[in-house]
């Protein structure tokens, strides 16, 4: 994507010699600190993988973290100017006070539940709910950390069903535990990313029982969130980097073989087809924040008032900043 900086813009004008000045403006800053998650469909790993970020001329630490709320944690002792985050954790940390907006999208529909051979998929169930869920009373569903959009979602599903009473959910504060926790027979029905889905198949056995559209649909399961004073100080070095995750995430959608292969070079430790099969679990990736993105992130308002996470009703405009994405015409 070519960045088009002509006509009016919200963040520079042209001067009477017609260069372009930035509205607000320090330059871009010497390193950008951003938290990013072990989950290999983020654009954070093909960003590691190439020298995108260096020829713009940002130089970056990225700093690693167990489940969103973490990062909410980090970016209130002032330790990141970016974070990849599910938007609830996100809006918790708004509603207790933290300075973010969420300025670019990245994908959605990024919760999967899956469960040992003995259990019937939704699907078996005849898509009841109901049906479906009664086959884990007395079980326990392994979870990320509370208050990350995984536990949100499962915990409103069961809740719907009037079922909380009878099912347990059990919150990793590291969600990469959870399939050891699988394999040695403690734990038989999980929710969580894509690559939980993919490792449970692989090496435990376990079977996608509510595929990710089916659970909570266009739900933000990550963005890209900064601070407010980043916002206000540093517009074009936000606006660089969401160009170039946008440029990532089209090279996720239109050559996955290859972006596959990148990202299995930069993490090391798992192959190329692990993570072409992660990117067909669910396929939308994008920077854009749609109606849709936005629609769905708003009915978590009152799911996590209801579970008690936030004390009070978000409005959107304290949850998203879109001139970045208006601007990119995303």
């Amino acid at each position: 994507m070519i960045l088009k900086r002509t006509g009016e813009s919200r963040f520079w004008k042209e001067d009477t010699f017609g260069n372009l000045q930035f509205l607000k403006s320090g330059g871009y800053m010497k390193k950008l600190r951003i938290g990013h998650l072990s989950t290999m469909y983020h654009t954070s790993f093909i960003l590691m993988g190439m020298d995108w970020l260096e020829k713009a001329g940002i130089e970056t630490e990225w700093k690693l973290f167990g489940g969103g709320p973490a990062i909410v944690r980090a970016f209130e002792d002032h330790e990141l100017d970016i974070g990849y985050i599910g938007l609830p954790p996100a809006m918790i940390g708004i509603d207790h006070g933290l300075q973010i907006k969420c300025i670019a999208g990245g994908h959605v529909e990024g919760t999967v539940m899956i469960a040992t051979p003995e259990f019937l998929t939704l699907e078996e169930c005849r898509n009841d709910r109901t049906l479906f869920l009664n086959q884990f009373k007395g079980t326990t569903i392994a979870c990320p950390p509370a208050g990350s959009i995984h536990d949100v979602i499962i915990r409103n599903y069961v809740k719907e069903a009037g079922l909380e009473n009878d099912i347990d959910v059990l919150n990793y504060e590291w969600a990469d535990m959870i399939p050891e926790a699988i394999a040695d027979g403690e734990i038989k029905v999980a929710v969580g990313t894509p690559s939980l889905a993919i490792v449970a198949k692989r090496y435990c056995d376990a079977n996608i029982v509510i595929p990710p559209e089916r659970l909570w649909p266009d739900n933000p399961s990550y963005g890209i969130v900064a601070t407010c004073d980043m916002i206000e100080n540093l517009p074009e070095t936000l606006l660089k980097l969401i160009e170039l995750h946008e440029k990532a995430s089209l090279f996720i959608r239109k050559d996955t073989e290859e972006a596959s292969k990148l990202v299995a070079e930069t993490i090391e430790i798992i192959d190329a087809d692990f993570v072409n099969d992660m990117y067909k679990v669910s396929p939308k990736y994008s920077a854009g924040i749609s109606e849709d993105y936005i629609g769905s992130t708003m009915r978590f308002v009152d799911v996590l008032n209801e579970l008690g996470y936030i004390s009070k009703k978000l409005e959107q405009k304290d949850i998203f900043d879109l001139r970045f994405v208006e601007e990119l015409r995303l």
